[in-house]
């Protein structure tokens, strides 16, 4: 799972986050490929999903439908679908990205622990420096055995790289993380020095 929030407040980095997200699939080719479906909130309660779609055109086809509309956030909703999808079908990770929150944290954590119970390691990303997300981002991770991390807008290269990780973590597991971390790829082992 693939979730972003598309609040106005992420609109400067919104065309950003579409050129990168192909180095997902990309990382995970020769694993055998990635599923990914995407997960979206924005506007007035308006939380979308798409399709399961295998390759980064896809994607970024997706993604160029959506504008960032104001709202405030809605990651109780991204949390309670994951839920859903992964008591139909394994599901390999989710992969958030976002810069603020503005929900109950406690009420967040509690779905995060049910994602753990469940196996779902949510890799939480965070644009920018808000205490309070990075606090429920850092909690949600936890819970799930996970990993956190944060980036500023001018860090392109840093979320490819979270990203790229934590795809290779969807589709080979840890020892593939693993396996990348001993290559010297610092966004693995920062995964990793945080996954429980």
């Amino acid at each position: 799972m693939f979730a972003l929030d598309a609040t106005m407040s992420r609109q400067p980095t919104w065309d950003f986050a579409q050129s990168i997200q192909g180095e997902m699939f990309e990382t995970t080719a020769a694993l055998g490929g990635l599923d990914v479906q995407l997960v979206y909130f924005r506007g007035f309660g308006e939380c979308g999903t798409s399709g399961f779609v295998s390759g980064g055109r896809g994607l970024a086809a997706l993604m160029d439908k959506i504008s960032c509309r104001g709202g405030r956030t809605q990651i109780a909703k991204v949390l309670r679908h994951v839920l859903s999808e992964a008591k139909r079908a394994r599901i390999g990770a989710l992969v958030f990205v976002g810069d603020a929150m503005e929900e109950n944290a406690d009420h967040l954590c509690a779905l995060a622990g049910q994602l753990g119970l469940l196996g779902v390691k949510a890799f939480m990303f965070q644009e920018g420096a808000d205490a309070a997300a990075a606090g429920a981002f850092r909690e949600i991770a936890r819970l799930t055995g996970g990993a956190y991390a944060a980036f500023d807008a001018g860090a392109a290269s840093k979320l490819a790289k979270l990203l790229a990780a934590a795809a290779a973590y969807a589709a080979g597991g840890r020892l593939e993380l693993e396996r990348r971390a001993g290559e010297g790829e610092s966004a693995a082992r920062l995964l990793l020095s945080q996954m429980g």
